[in-house]
């Protein structure tokens, strides 16, 4: 497998892409870079180690090693072990910090469409984390302490996007009232109607979540949507600098699901359609879609999340989307906060009390 530091051309640190004006920065020489600027370099490294290198040899005998649940590598800026699970495509080294990418996990059968590039860098993601958590009164100080900021991590997630076709057609009886007075004469007129609609209907963009292990699921569904219109073609530079998932759900195992989905959600299209009628009693309903099409795609969210000491079965999270800034999260609550609050209430009550008390 692959294992990439994208480097820079002129001193060789490495790059890094920067959401900020959306190009690759060098920390060592200040270079920046376009991602073309940046491919033809690659392009021109490999043609060049192409024709350095001794064809390999190959033993028909050798058998591939099993997957493992976890993996190891080798940086190859210091060389020093990177251990990852099989779903991580992109990371750190964690002794000298370099980006590194796993291309060999997005190649082939599970090479992205296209990625959605952040467009929020890590400085103002911070800024908006610290606002939003001071705003809540009974949110421990431990989880926006130094700590906990330093584990604001931008997370390229896998998903699948939909786009699909459908032809529907409903049927039923629609009922008007109309009730007046004459006099003491009180009347009551009712039509009955016939009604029928057909049409096509278009699904844009519906995103499934394509990652086993995001078992918080909220923590991403929360921030949609996402501006998937400006995705562009995948290119893993644009992961230097940030985590990146690899999908393990296949598109086979959520069709079903998607299809149901897609239906239910076109004859509710449908069904809202009829209007101007005192009731609609439905007779007949139905919906056929014509063409799905799926892409792959890589997202963009900003992370943090806290397991918990007295109950480590519990996650708090905060995410943020990572283009449009749209944040949601589940935070732990002081209740050392909330009881001096709540003590501080009843004191002011009690005293209002006393005072109006005095005063009858």
């Amino acid at each position: 497998m692959d294992i990439i530091t994208h480097k820079c051309p002129n001193c060789g640190g490495a790059l890094t892409f920067d959401p900020s004006d959306q190009k690759f920065h060098c920390p060592y020489c200040f270079s920046i870079f376009t991602e073309q600027e940046v491919t033809d370099f690659e392009e021109k490294q490999k043609e060049a180690t192409m024709q350095n290198e001794a064809p390999p040899v190959t033993d028909e005998h050798s058998e591939s090693p099993p997957e493992n649940t976890m993996s190891l590598f080798l940086c190859p800026s210091c060389g020093a072990e990177i251990v990852t699970d099989e779903t991580t495509a992109a990371t750190y080294c964690y002794f000298c910090h370099n980006p590194v990418v796993l291309s060999g996990r997005l190649s082939g059968d599970f090479l992205p469409n296209k990625v959605l590039p952040f467009k929020i860098e890590k400085e103002e993601a911070v800024k908006q984390f610290l606002a939003w958590t001071k705003k809540k009164w009974f949110v421990p100080p431990y989880f926006f302490d130094q700590s906990q900021i330093e584990k604001l991590t931008g997370v390229y997630f896998p998903y699948w996007v939909v786009n699909a076709n459908g032809q529907g057609e409903l049927s039923g009886t629609g009922t008007t009232l109309r009730i007046w007075r004459v006099g003491e004469i009180e009347y009551t007129e009712t039509k009955q109607f016939a009604v029928e609609r057909q049409g096509n209907i278009q699904f844009n963009d519906l995103v499934k979540n394509a990652l086993s292990k995001n078992t918080q699921q909220k923590m991403v569904e929360s921030v949609q949507p996402f501006p998937i219109d400006q995705a562009i073609d995948f290119k893993n530079q644009y992961l230097a600098g940030f985590q990146a998932e690899k999908r393990d759900i296949e598109y086979q195992t959520l069709s079903e699901n998607v299809k149901k989905e897609l239906t239910e959600y076109g004859e509710s299209i449908l069904r809202n359609s009829v209007n101007g009628y005192t009731n609609f009693r439905q007779s007949n309903s139905q919906l056929t879609l014509e063409k799905i099409d799926k892409q792959y795609m890589l997202l963009p969210v900003w992370l943090v999340t806290y397991r918990n000491k007295q109950d480590s079965d519990t996650i708090f999270y905060y995410a943020m989307n990572g283009q449009t800034g749209k944040v949601s999260g589940v935070l732990p609550i002081s209740y050392k906060r909330l009881g001096l609050v709540t003590g501080g209430i009843f004191a002011v009550i009690a005293i209002l009390l006393m005072i109006g008390g005095y005063f009858i």
